[in-house]
C-alpha cells in the first residue's frame, strides 16, 4: 500500500509580531499608507473640511461623520501614520489612536507635535482592547487593516463593546475575491485563479511567500464576506451604509474589479 504524502511544513509563525515589524519596515519605505498628513490638510481640517479614508481612493462621506466633530471620542483602530487621527483630532475630536507598528505611532506623534494636537497614542493588537472601557468611544475608525489578522470577529466585538449604544464603526476591507489570484501573474496583467479561499498567506512555505511578496512582507487573510460584513452584525451592529473602492493603480485587478469595500455600521441604543 502506497504511503500518503506528507502536507508540506509550514512556518510556525506570531502573526501580530511579524506584521508589527512589517509595519515598521513600510513606514521606513513610505508606504501610501504611511504618509503624514500634510500642515495644509491638517488646516483645512481645522477649518471644517475632513477628509479621511478607509480604503485607496475615495474619501469617507462627509455624512458618515458626525456633523460637529468637536468633543467626539474617536478611536482610530489599527491607523497609525499620521493620516486619519490628526486630521479628526484637527477638527476637534478627542482622538485615541491604536496601531501594532510603532514605527507608525511615531507618524502620528510627529503631527499631533508639529500641529501642537491632543493625540493620545497606544501600542496593541486590534483585537483586544481590554485597556478600554465598555463605551469608550463615540466612533471607531477602522481603515482597511482586518487583513492582516487572522481572525476579524474578535476584532467587531471589541468595537462593539468599546462603543457606545448609539455609537459607529467605519470599517474597510478587502473584497476576498481578490485574494483568488496568483500575485507573480497579477503583476503581469494577468488574471489567474489559483488559490481557493479564504486565502492566509501563512498557509504559504515560506520559500513561496518571499518568492511572490519579497521577505518579511506583512502577512495577510482574506477572512470572507459572511466574516467581514455578517460578523459585524453577529457582534451586534446593525449595517447602515456601504461603499466600493479601486486601488487607483491601473492594475489589471484594478481595471476588473473594485478590490475594496467600506461600511458604515450602528450600535443600537
Amino acid at each position: 500500500m502506497a504511503k500518503r504524502k506528507a502536507a508540506p511544513k509550514r512556518d510556525r509563525i506570531d502573526v501580530f509580531a511579524h506584521n508589527r515589524a512589517a509595519w515598521d519596515r513600510e513606514a521606513a519605505l513610505a508606504n501610501p499608507w504611511t504618509i503624514p498628513a500634510s500642515p495644509a490638510a491638517i488646516a483645512e481640517a481645522r477649518a471644517g473640511l475632513v477628509e479621511v479614508k478607509l480604503t485607496n481612493s475615495r474619501v469617507v462621506p462627509r455624512a458618515w461623520l458626525p456633523a460637529d466633530l468637536r468633543g467626539v471620542r474617536v478611536l482610530a483602530l489599527a491607523s497609525g501614520g499620521g493620516q486619519q487621527a490628526p486630521i479628526l483630532a484637527a477638527a476637534g475630536a478627542v482622538v485615541t489612536v491604536l496601531d501594532a507598528s510603532p514605527a507608525q505611532l511615531a507618524q502620528d506623534r510627529t503631527v499631533a507635535a508639529r500641529e501642537k494636537l491632543a493625540l493620545r497614542v497606544e501600542e496593541g493588537d486590534m483585537a483586544d482592547l481590554s485597556r478600554f472601557a465598555d463605551g469608550s468611544f463615540d466612533l471607531v475608525l477602522n481603515p482597511a487593516s482586518t487583513l492582516f489578522v487572522p481572525d476579524v470577529l474578535p476584532v467587531w466585538r471589541e468595537c462593539h463593546r468599546v462603543l457606545r449604544a448609539g455609537g459607529t464603526l467605519l470599517a474597510g476591507f478587502l473584497n476576498p475575491a481578490t485574494y483568488l489570484f496568483d500575485r507573480a501573474q497579477e503583476a503581469d496583467g494577468v488574471l489567474v485563479a489559483t488559490h481557493a479561499l479564504p486565502y492566509r498567506d501563512v498557509d504559504l512555505p515560506k520559500a513561496e511567500r518571499e518568492r511572490l511578496f519579497g521577505k518579511d512582507a506583512p502577512l495577510e487573510f482574506s477572512h470572507s464576506l459572511e466574516a467581514l460584513v455578517g460578523g459585524q452584525l453577529a457582534a451586534g451592529f446593525h449595517l447602515v451604509d456601504l461603499y466600493e473602492d479601486r486601488y487607483g493603480d491601473g492594475s489589471a485587478l484594478d481595471r476588473a474589479m473594485p478590490a475594496l469595500l467600506a461600511t458604515r455600521a450602528w450600535k443600537p441604543v
